[in-house]
């Protein structure tokens, strides 16, 4: 097991710095300035500071989110998780180290903080598409907003990404926990305890948040988790009647597509028609994908005169899976054989990016209902043949995280492909998304959406 004596030695906050951290979380810092008064006076007490002490600053914030025990009152974990996206809002929120523990606080069983309706939605709205307006308010004010008459917004696209992202870590290292862990509520022994239950000395909780984040301890950045120890192979000493083999590369033909047949010179020397014929066959940088959905909305034909067949599609999906998108949406505009399109995109291997496109296809225009039904049969089907354990795992939640976006989105009937979704999650009833899916399923069942024509079917005439 990995204890803190097997780590090497790592560097904590000094006396100074830990003061300086707790009096910007201090209740009366946090309620009374708004959080771009309280960023900036972060930034005020910590200048200078390379990324690396912004990680290592919200390693210590993180710890103090996860236990109730540390945080006095709930303005102080808005500040917290505001920090965590403000240290990285230079960068895109997928690339933010500390999206999945934002994530977790959004889902409705984070243990153990449950976050507020009005938090949830500001919270939310900081990683989707932030507006200037929110870091204009106080905590105060975001704990006391009336968010029943607003409609939820939609993470379901981050949720994918940290879903896949963790996918791709070894096991092992998914089983590492932190070493500090909070300590329960105890029930008050006397009658003078009943006044305040739960409550912490606010000295020992200032003594215990030194102890941890202290210079020469450092215990916020520690883990306990497997360490697996293999032997060292034996190393074989060749033999002279042993033969060398050589693997000699196979002659690969490729076809290449004459883009000068039937066009003229201008439409070769147009920027997006480049950038277009660049996204089938490679990534584009967030910049050229945000000119190249500029240069197709100015000129919707231009996605008919790159040669984009059905059999590219594939490319497009996984290279540029917004623009695939858009491109998509154009052509069913223009009633361009989109079936041939689905019809690939049905059977194609199914993928992040590919979900990624049919989940924004459906938020942008209506896609037939056989469509969507034989690519979810195709997903399950997917997970039911693939023989690796890990890559079936891997599979089984992205789909159970896309079903559950299409179901609250309402993009599909559920009635129509109930039993099947049923028996995928019992199927795989150990991990955990399906398992959330499976809860979602009988939530349903049992309201008027799937019961809604049981009344009518069960009376019958009767003979008199």
């Amino acid at each position: 097991m990995t204890t803190p004596e097997n780590h090497a030695v790592r560097k904590g906050f000094n006396l100074q710095e830990i003061h300086s951290l707790l009096s910007l979380l201090s209740e009366e810092s946090s309620q009374s300035q708004t959080f771009e008064q309280l960023a900036n006076a972060f930034k005020q007490q910590f200048p200078n500071k390379m990324d690396n002490f912004h990680f290592k600053v919200g390693l210590a914030l993180v710890t103090m989110l996860k236990s109730v025990d540390l945080l006095k009152h709930g303005s102080e974990r808005l500040f917290i998780m505001y920090l965590l996206v403000d240290f990285y809002s230079s960068d895109p929120i997928s690339l933010n180290p500390f999206l999945p523990v934002i994530i977790k606080q959004l889902s409705d069983d984070a243990v153990p903080t449950n976050l507020s309706a009005s938090e949830k939605y500001f919270l939310s709205q900081l990683i989707t598409s932030p507006i200037k307006e929110l870091s204009k308010k106080t905590p105060s004010q975001v704990l006391q907003m009336d968010v029943s008459m607003l409609p939820p917004i939609e993470i379901t696209g981050l949720q994918l990404i940290v879903t896949e992202n963790q996918s791709e870590m070894p096991i092992h290292t998914r089983s590492y926990i932190p070493c500090i862990v909070p300590q329960p509520d105890i029930k008050p022994m006397n009658v003078e305890g009943l006044h305040k239950p739960g409550q912490t000395d606010a000295d020992i909780q200032r003594q215990t948040l030194e102890a941890i984040m202290e210079q020469n301890n450092s215990f916020f950045d520690w883990s306990v988790g497997p360490e697996f120890i293999t032997l060292i192979p034996p190393l074989h000493t060749a033999l002279d009647e042993e033969l060398s083999w050589l693997q000699l590369p196979a002659s690969e033909h490729q076809l290449h597509w004459d883009q000068a047949m039937l066009q003229s010179t201008t439409a070769l020397n147009d920027e997006g028609h480049k950038l277009l014929l660049k996204a089938i066959s490679g990534p584009l940088s967030i910049q050229q994908q945000h000119q190249l959905q500029q240069f197709i909305n100015r000129n919707p034909k231009l996605v008919h005169h790159v040669g984009l067949t059905a059999a590219k599609l594939p490319d497009l999906v996984e290279h540029n899976p917004l623009v695939a998108v858009e491109v998509l949406y154009r052509l069913m505009q223009a009633g361009h054989q989109i079936s041939d399109y689905f019809g690939v995109l049905v059977n194609m291997e199914v993928s992040l990016h590919s979900m990624e496109v049919v989940n924004r296809l459906t938020t942008v225009c209506d896609l037939p209902t056989e469509f969507i039904h034989l690519y979810i049969s195709n997903c399950i089907s997917t997970c039911d043949t693939t023989k690796d354990k890990y890559l079936q795992c891997r599979y089984v939640r992205l789909v159970c995280v896309f079903l559950q976006s299409l179901i609250r989105n309402k993009v599909i009937d559920i009635r129509d492909i109930f039993i099947e979704v049923q028996a995928f999650c019992i199927e795989f009833s150990k991990i955990r998304e399906a398992g959330a899916l499976f809860r979602l399923l009988k939530t349903l069942e049992g309201s008027d959406q799937l019961n809604q024509n049981a009344s009518s079917s069960e009376k019958q005439p009767t003979n008199r």
